[in-house]
């Protein structure tokens, strides 16, 4: 009986699993092709019939790319944003899950749904009055008008997730730390901390990659000083309105995913890690 279960549940596993890889090929073609146009030739990228193949690979394009005076200037800016946005979401998006999670107080319910709503908002419709406030604040053409707006944009998404993460840590664990001596702030950041670092991992990598691939707030917020553009600013170097330089395109935009695909390879095993059967009650 068993044996004919086996027999019949094969083939619907094997079509399962040939449909998950039909989608994961779909999704990887357009990075594959990117990757592919970065190392092509000029001739094989403006030739009408491209093959999803070359014979000639070449590294022209990245030696324009590297060339570029400000590229590495660039790159470090990118760098210096994600990596603010990222820290500083998790610390406040902790405190704030902890918060809402732990605490009751006037106005929690409003507040949590206020954070569904703010998620709703398209960030085009929030980019003219974002501009006026950094420029109100004296921010405009300055790193902080990009490391701000990500912070604010990305801590609704955190918080809410966060907020599962802490009432799945038992309230007898918080109370058998008090008893035995430790403080809040001890509790917090020694045990509380450790065990919702999934939830954190998981905001990161969300908050990363947003504030990475960013380019509507570099193009809206760094208007004159170029030495303040972010990485995605780069790729309009080599695109001209009348003869692009898709070879460049394509290999500045394979640099610009090698961040993302280290950053996601370094916190995977954080990521995939599960809070349940973790602790105990």
């Amino acid at each position: 009986m068993n044996l004919l279960r086996v027999r019949v549940q094969r083939p619907w596993r094997l079509a399962a699993e040939a449909f998950a890889l039909l989608i994961a090929a779909a999704v990887a073609f357009p990075l594959y092709w990117m990757v592919l146009s970065a190392f092509r030739p000029a001739g094989e990228i403006a030739s009408d019939r491209p093959r999803p193949w070359t014979l000639s690979p070449s590294l022209d394009s990245f030696r324009r790319v590297f060339g570029q005076q400000e590229f590495g200037r660039y790159f470090a800016n990118s760098l210096i944003v994600a990596g603010a946005v990222v820290a500083a979401s998790a610390v406040i998006a902790f405190l704030a899950a902890t918060a809402v999670a732990r605490f009751r107080f006037r106005f929690r319910t409003t507040l949590l749904i206020m954070f569904l709503v703010a998620q709703t908002v398209p960030v085009e419709a929030l980019t003219i009055p974002l501009f006026f406030l950094m420029r109100d604040a004296g921010q405009l053409n300055t790193l902080g008008s990009l490391i701000l707006p990500h912070i604010a944009l990305s801590l609704p998404f955190a918080i809410w997730m966060l907020r599962g993460f802490v009432k799945a840590v038992p309230q007898a664990l918080e109370e058998a730390a008090y008893l035995d001596g430790a403080s809040c702030g001890r509790f917090l950041w020694q045990i509380l901390f450790p065990l919702v670092l999934p939830g954190l991992v998981a905001t990161s990598v969300f908050s990363f990659i947003s504030a990475w691939n960013d380019f509507l707030f570099a193009k809206s917020f760094i208007i004159s000083d170029t030495s303040q553009s972010t990485l995605p600013m780069a790729l309009l170097v080599f695109y001209k309105p009348d003869e692009p330089d898709w070879g460049g395109v394509m290999a500045a935009s394979t640099v610009m995913t090698i961040p993302v695909l280290v950053f996601f390879v370094l916190v995977q095993r954080r990521l995939v890690s599960r809070l349940g059967g973790a602790v105990k009650d």
